[in-house]
């Protein structure tokens, strides 16, 4: 069946312009970023955007931060949250923070401040939630993606409206959660279904996508087989591409252009651009470059709704610091155990895998190391090394152009230089033109050809593996299954 989401109309050139001039803007300016618009696609970069508010602190200085502290707007209230002191003036030299933590990133399909940029739904639906986890010693981190159509129980929740409870329910989808009761309902529900305790949450939207590849000038994707989505407008070559504006947009709403066309197989393909996400925002090229930084912390803050005890420079700047120098090879993605085989109430939904979930979050509550078995990306990714993406030209969905060294190589170049650090890559490089002439690719859609950038990090993931557990390190160089029944 079709998902309505996919069918949501890109940004029109005019707000795509409109967000190039504000990206040119200098480094003092005190203009603010466009507000919240909530999405269906990509929740997890607010793991990135922590550590981007940590190091740009020390890149960039109080005034910028304060820059970044003005554009988060007001929290969310969740039931028995502790609110984290907030400091008048954020400065760079907090410590890191104390312990583990676990934070929930919800996206949503539907909001009233939206307008009609991305479509109109008749109803909010939690259509993208991810439970994030940081062992209490910062050498491990796994960001759990829990299927929209996982059929759990809703508890009772606080109405957003003042006016009493939400009725409980045994078994419903758990992107029904949202509905009256807000963020906190989805928090609740998930402390129930997972057992562990949540104190932070946040929402992002879809400028948040946009704003947030655009600031680190192009997140570079692999996929094994060209891609031709319809319904999001997504067409890519075999090979890598470096997506931003649009382009990433459309390639992370992607569902029918990828695995089996499912959700399922969305989710494993979004892994493939979160994790090279990371190892981009790793790179020289972003933590070397203030500008950079400062427009990436922006673009995060503008674009997301926190809960109170999230929303403070000063407990994510202590969050980043705790997540600085984590190996990304100790950087888990995983999709939260489940099977579409279901009958009765499971039928067309996603059945939860309770075996295989209660050894999962039962490694995260005792922060015990675990790894994902070998070949288990998932059915909307494979190793670069399956696809066998050798070099191959790379055209963008506007009809950039480049060629490509894909694969397990370095950042090749886009339009004539590195999308990722600016330069040639750490162990390849190709030479491309782009539809501008520029490095990177520009909003509107087009992409040079660049390969994700080499992997960061020498340590290797450490514990067992858990059986039946589908995912990705972010270590791990993956390409996208273009649909393939």
């Amino acid at each position: 069946m079709t998902d309505p989401l996919d069918r949501l109309p890109a940004p029109s050139p005019a707000r795509d312009r409109s967000r190039r001039a504000a990206r040119s803007a200098p480094l003092a300016r005190h203009g603010r970023l466009p507000r919240r618009s909530p999405w269906k696609a990509l929740a997890t970069t607010v793991a990135a955007a922590v550590a981007v508010v940590a190091v740009s602190g020390a890149a960039v200085g109080a005034i910028a931060l304060k820059q970044v502290s003005d554009d988060l707007g007001p929290g969310v209230a969740l039931q028995g949250e502790k609110t984290e002191p907030a400091v008048k003036q954020p400065g760079a030299g907090l410590a890191a923070y104390k312990g583990g933590f676990n934070i929930l990133i919800v996206g949503t399909d539907n909001d009233p401040k939206q307008g009609t940029s991305y479509g109109v739904r008749d109803a909010t639906l939690n259509d993208v939630n991810i439970l994030l986890h940081v062992s209490a010693d910062h050498t491990n981190a796994t960001a759990v993606s829990i299927p929209r159509d996982l059929v759990v129980p809703i508890p009772s929740c606080p109405r957003t409206d003042g006016q009493g409870s939400t009725s409980a329910q045994s078994a419903a989808p758990i992107n029904s959660a949202y509905g009256d009761g807000g963020l906190n309902c989805v928090v609740q529900t998930v402390k129930q279904l997972t057992g562990v305790d949540i104190p932070f949450a946040g929402q992002i939207s879809f400028n948040g996508v946009i704003e947030m590849s655009n600031a680190i000038g192009g997140v570079p994707v692999c996929v094994n087989k060209p891609i031709h989505d319809r319904y999001t407008g997504l067409n890519l070559p075999a090979g890598t591409s470096t997506l931003s504006g649009a382009d990433a947009l459309a390639f992370l709403r992607s569902r029918h252009g990828v695995g089996d066309g499912s959700d399922l197989g969305r989710i494993s393909s979004q892994q493939v651009y979160l994790s090279s996400m990371l190892r981009t925002i790793k790179s020289g090229g972003v933590l070397g470059s203030p500008t950079k930084l400062y427009g990436l912390a922006r673009a995060a803050a503008s674009n997301m709704t926190l809960s109170n005890s999230l929303n403070s420079t000063s407990t994510l700047i202590s969050m980043g610091s705790a997540l600085r120098d984590l190996d990304l090879s100790r950087v888990n993605f995983v999709q939260y155990p489940g099977s579409t085989a279901g009958t009765g109430i499971y039928a067309d939904k996603v059945q939860p895998d309770t075996a295989t979930a209660a050894e999962l979050f039962g490694a995260i509550k005792a922060d015990r190391p675990f790894t994902v078995p070998a070949g288990s990306t998932g059915i909307g990714s494979e190793s670069s090394a399956a696809a066998g993406t050798g070099s191959g030209a790379a055209t963008g969905a506007a009809g950039g152009s480049g060629t490509a060294s894909a694969g397990a190589g370095g950042a090749g170049a886009a339009g004539g230089s590195s999308a990722a650090a600016g330069g040639s890559g750490a162990a390849g490089s190709a030479a491309g033109s782009g539809a501008a002439g520029s490095a990177g690719s520009s909003a509107s859609g087009s992409s040079g050809g660049a390969t994700a950038p080499a992997t960061i990090g020498s340590g290797a993931s450490t514990g067992a593996a858990i059986s039946g557990l589908t995912g990705q390190t972010a270590a791990d160089q993956t390409c996208s299954v273009a649909y393939r029944f």
